[in-house]
């Protein structure tokens, strides 16, 4: 009977109880973004998650489930101000890509991985800080954008930044959130699917399991969204500053992993190469 009343050694995907606490409030975090801006989970809180465990194949479909449920409750009664038309011309140029970037995902080594995910969102970070804006002026701009945000979502689902340049220049801002939301679930039920035909692992009891901290944040995302709105650049400034930190932090914590557990790692590592010079 005592043994009820001990706590195991680890909870969520065998990590520690320190972990899983940072594990749920990251959660939080990306419930909140998902709804305050209509856009970014993934984005903002994948980089974050990939410190804890450096394993995309392990993050994405928690984050997927939870964007299907969160999408799927938002719009259950909103379909009627979604734009289908422009929707349906724009999936035209990002399932395709999306469909690439998910066989990437599954076929490209790990490190490869996570130096895209912290390289595209230093990218962000840094335009964010810098009050830039991803802009489209052109009907082959827009096409160019979307597929590469389809490649770039299709494989991490960090690329709605991208998407959302044109869909802005495109959808009336009173349907822009709910168009949205319609894109994320469409291309995550495309990921999705894949992932079941590639035999990936969906880890769908720790995604229902987290679904009570994302939750919060979603609640929280849905009462501040119209404050972040009307503050939109000072909260990207602040969280793009957080991101540039993130991102070097992650690219510097690679480079050390290259450096230490590649085979003949003086010819990958300068910084290897001249202390074993020096050091004797």
């Amino acid at each position: 009977m005592t043994n009820l009343f001990i706590l195991p050694d680890s909870f969520l995907f065998d990590l520690t109880h320190s972990e899983t606490l940072v594990v749920c409030l990251l959660f939080v975090w990306t419930g909140f973004v998902r709804t305050g801006l209509g856009f970014g989970g993934a984005a903002l809180g994948l980089p974050l998650m990939l410190f804890i465990r450096p394993d995309l194949l392990l993050w994405l479909p928690v984050i997927g489930t939870h964007l299907l449920f969160f999408s799927g409750l938002t719009l259950s009664r909103r379909l009627h101000h979604v734009d289908w038309v422009y929707l349906r011309q724009a999936l035209w140029f990002i399932i395709p890509p999306a469909l690439a970037g998910v066989f990437g995902l599954v076929n490209m080594p790990a490190i490869w991985l996570n130096l895209f995910i912290y390289a595209i969102t230093l990218f962000y970070g840094v335009i964010w800080v810098l009050n830039r804006v991803i802009k489209s002026q052109h009907g082959w701009a827009d096409k160019l954008l979307l597929m590469i945000g389809g490649y770039v979502a299709g494989m991490s689902l960090t690329g709605a930044p991208l998407m959302v340049a044109v869909f802005m220049r495109n959808v009336n801002r009173e349907r822009l959130r709910n168009t949205l939301f319609v894109l994320w679930f469409t291309i995550v039920t495309i990921k999705m699917v894949t992932f079941i035909t590639l035999s990936v692992n969906l880890h769908f009891i720790e995604a229902l399991s987290l679904i009570p901290a994302a939750a919060i944040g979603h609640v929280m995302g849905l009462k501040a969204h119209n404050k972040i709105i009307q503050n939109d650049q000072v909260f990207k400034q602040w969280v793009g500053a957080g991101l540039v930190v993130v991102s070097i932090l992650g690219l510097l914590n690679l480079y050390q992993s290259i450096c230490l557990n590649v085979e003949g790692k003086a010819q990958f590592c300068w910084v290897s190469s001249i202390l074993n010079k020096y050091g004797g």
